[in-house]
């Protein structure tokens, strides 16, 4: 037999090597188009995206547990299985399991940015809506200030008293059930954040979630809203609305902030309200502190004794939790936000800040 025969690679490896040699294509394609916001906007975000979105939550998101989170856990087991099985293989060639990698790789980068990942290329949230992220330090002292006002009003009108820490008596299912009404409501002043085929679920690995920092996420791969059911309930409300506006296919930290700052305060119920108002506070007097410590004390020295031990719950159960591995965890969720057009990347979130801010300004908001 010819040397040449004998050399000849197998069917499946000329298309292992095929589907890995389209990686690097799809990285280079996506930044050329993610480059486009405009077109991303129109032909994704607003034409391919809501198809495909919907679609998987029509299929899975009457399931009662999480699927997505099903489909993480088989596959870990799998990919583990695959590599002890062979083992002296890979050892002996290695090359052929570094191809592996590449097409596991290739075949994921697509489904990503297929099935969700491209919105983060879509144009700004406040391109959409006419409102600048850019604020002057008064701004923020007057907008924390009011923050804190209406913080203080619904925690004495839902205590009876300036002292008690709220504690919201829904359970979690009635959190997500209240947050995809509020969403119905909203779209009638918003009808681009209409959200059809509700899927909103709590994680199955929320245990895990609570030790690497993260309230929630979203699946790109089952477009299922995961949330971290051992978050404090009073947190619930806002962390569920967050996840559904990454549903509705915002990729930016900040955007989906924003979106679920103004459907939970724009939520009938005073327990969301009240979420929303300190969730935001949070927000706020945090950018405060690093631009005006001195204001920032002062308006927290002003919130309700039942307001401040909501914050120290909320420190109390992520000190709870802390380990030497967080930091590796938001050093790599970090650096895949840089990657994925977010250049702040977890600072991103605070962008949040500066659209509240110009939101109030512009519609005058009481």
């Amino acid at each position: 037999m010819p040397i040449s025969m004998k050399l000849r690679l197998p069917p499946i490896q000329k298309t292992k090597t095929i589907v890995a040699l389209a990686l690097p294509v799809q990285i280079v394609l996506v930044k050329w188009v993610g480059a486009y916001p405009d077109f991303v906007e129109q032909y994704y975000s607003n034409g391919l995206y809501p198809v495909i979105s919907e679609a998987l939550r029509m299929l899975l998101g009457w399931i009662p547990f999480s699927m997505g989170d099903i489909f993480y856990l088989v596959l870990f087991i799998l990919v583990v299985r695959s590599i002890l099985k062979h083992r002296k293989s890979i050892k002996k060639r290695p090359l052929f399991f570094l191809k592996d990698i590449a097409v596991f790789l290739s075949m994921a980068f697509f489904a990503f940015h297929f099935l969700w990942g491209m919105n983060y290329y879509r144009q700004p949230i406040g391109e959409k809506l006419g409102i600048a992220r850019e604020y002057e330090l008064t701004e923020l002292i007057g907008y924390t200030k009011y923050l804190a006002k209406k913080t203080n009003n619904y925690q004495q009108q839902i205590a009876g008293d300036t002292s008690s820490a709220i504690k919201i008596p829904y359970s979690r299912r009635e959190i997500f059930n209240k947050t995809k009404k509020g969403y119905e409501s909203f779209k009638e002043k918003y009808p681009a954040f209409e959200y059809k085929k509700p899927s909103l679920k709590a994680s199955l690995f929320s245990l895990p979630l609570t030790y690497m920092g993260y309230g929630g996420y979203l699946n790109p791969f089952t477009n299922e809203a995961q949330v971290n059911a051992l978050t404090p309930m009073f947190r619930l409300p806002m962390v569920s609305g967050h996840e559904v506006g990454h549903q509705l296919g915002y990729g930016a930290e900040g955007a989906t902030n924003f979106i679920g700052f103004l459907v939970t305060e724009h939520n009938e119920d005073p327990y969301f309200k009240y979420a929303a108002y300190h969730h935001a506070l949070g927000y706020c007097l945090s950018d405060l502190a690093r631009k005006d410590e001195d204001s920032s004390k002062e308006i927290f020295e002003s919130l309700n004794p039942g307001v401040k031990k909501n914050f120290t719950e909320l420190k109390e159960f992520w000190e709870n939790y802390q380990n030497p591995l967080e930091p590796v965890f938001k050093f790599v969720f970090n650096t895949f936000l840089k990657v994925n057009n977010q250049n702040e990347g977890i600072r991103s979130y605070h962008a949040v800040v500066g659209y509240m801010i110009n939101y109030q300004k512009k519609y005058s908001v009481d």
